[in-house]
C-alpha cells in the first residue's frame, strides 16, 4: 500500500508545526536551531511550513538541537495524549528533613515539572543532596498551602504565607526555609528555559 502525496502532505505538516512548536517554546530563532542541529535555517524553515519532509538523518539532527531523540520528536514513544499520574505512583524523595514528589509523569519533550513539597519544621530544601540547579532561563513558581516559608534568591530572603505565591529565575542560587514550628507545604512548578535575556 502506497501513501498518498497529500497525506503525506499532511504528516509533514504535523511534523513542521511540532518543530516550530518546541522551537518557540525554548526560544530558539531559525538561526538559533540551526546552528544547534547543523541544518540550514531555509532547509528548518521548509519542514516548519510542511512544505518538505525531513529525512531520518536530517528529522535526527533537528532532534537533537531540540535536545530530544529522534522518537520523541516523532512521538513514537507516546501512546497517548493523556497522562494520568495516580497518588500511589508518583516518584517521591525524601531528603533531611524536605519530602517531594513529582505530580508530573515523565514525558518526552516535556518542559515543565509540578511537584508537592512538605519541609518540616527547621528544614530548607537547600541542603547538599538536593537537585542540582535548574537549567539556564529556567523559572520556579511556587504556591504556599500551608504554613510560612521563607525563600532565599540570590542572598534575597523572602517571607510566604500560606496563599502567597512567587515566581523566581530558578537558575540562581535559592533554597527555602521553614523556619515555623509546624510542617510547611507548597506547590512547586519548574519551567524549563524559557526566560529571555
Amino acid at each position: 500500500m502506497t501513501t498518498s502525496p497529500a497525506a503525506e502532505g499532511v504528516g509533514a505538516l504535523a511534523v513542521g508545526h511540532r518543530i516550530k512548536a518546541l522551537r518557540e517554546a525554548m526560544g530558539l530563532s531559525l538561526r538559533n536551531l540551526a546552528e544547534r542541529s547543523g541544518v540550514s535555517a531555509p532547509m528548518l524553515s521548509q519542514v516548519e511550513r510542511g512544505e518538505t519532509s525531513p529525512t531520518l538523518a536530517v528529522a535526527e539532527k533537528i532532534a537533537a538541537g531540540l535536545e530530544l531523540t529522534l522518537s520523541q520528536l516523532l512521538r513514537l514513544d507516546e501512546g497517548e495524549h493523556v497522562a494520568v499520574s495516580r497518588a500511589g505512583g508518583r516518584r517521591r524523595y525524601e531528603r533531611g528533613g524536605h519530602r517531594f514528589e513529582e505530580l508530573t509523569p515523565p514525558l518526552p519533550g516535556q518542559r515543565a515539572d509540578v511537584s508537592l513539597h512538605t519541609l518540616k519544621a527547621g528544614a530548607t530544601t537547600g541542603g547538599p543532596d538536593d537537585p542540582p540547579m535548574h537549567e539556564p532561563g529556567s523559572r520556579e513558581t511556587a504556591v504556599v498551602l500551608t504554613g510560612v516559608l521563607a525563600l532565599t534568591v540570590d542572598g534575597t530572603r523572602h517571607e510566604l504565607h500560606a496563599g502567597d505565591s512567587v515566581t523566581f529565575d530558578a537558575d540562581l542560587p535559592h533554597h527555602f526555609e521553614n523556619d515555623g514550628e509546624e510542617p510547611a507545604r507548597f506547590l512547586a512548578v519548574i519551567a524549563a528555559g524559557l526566560r529571555r535575556s
